[in-house]
């Protein structure tokens, strides 16, 4: 009998608890479709505070590379970041935009995307590509650049 009441005080316990939906609202989203490709404009703008950044970081520039980073960006680079992303960034070769597109972040923000290559790489997928990330105003929120080991 012990149990029959313990069998049905847990069914009217999980009956009590249960919530019924009684009306729901969709709303609408005020994300606009973005399309694959940036234009040329977006483009041109990026590409002008890209390779300032570049002269910038191959010169040892700090003061003109943080006038090109978003405030987002300038919280977290520190000297480390910047040897190790002038160390990963090969100054002797030209880079080319390769794709660009939106890319999403964690906050589910989506920002502007560039990746480049190396011009004298002609294949279809380039072995090493340098992808910025930049707020819609220009300023850069990331950098960085992706090696692929050649198996052998």
């Amino acid at each position: 009998m012990k149990k029959i009441f313990l069998a049905l005080a847990v069914f009217t316990i999980q009956l009590g608890f249960s919530q019924k939906v009684t009306s729901l609202k969709i709303e609408k989203s005020d994300n606009k479709e973005l399309s694959a490709e940036l234009d040329k404009d977006k483009i041109a703008l990026y590409n002008s505070n890209f390779f300032k950044f570049i002269a910038a970081l191959k010169s040892s520039d700090k003061k003109t590379m943080e006038g090109l980073l978003s405030p987002k960006a300038k919280e977290v680079v520190t000297d480390v970041v910047y040897k190790k992303l002038s160390a990963d960034i090969d100054f002797n070769k030209t880079l080319e935009v390769f794709k660009s597109g939106y890319k999403s972040t964690m906050d589910g923000k989506i920002y502007p995307m560039i990746q480049y290559k190396y011009s004298d790489d002609k294949s279809s997928n380039p072995q090493n590509i340098v992808t910025a990330v930049f707020e819609n105003d220009g300023k850069i929120l990331g950098i960085k650049p992706k090696h692929k080991e050649v198996k052998k």
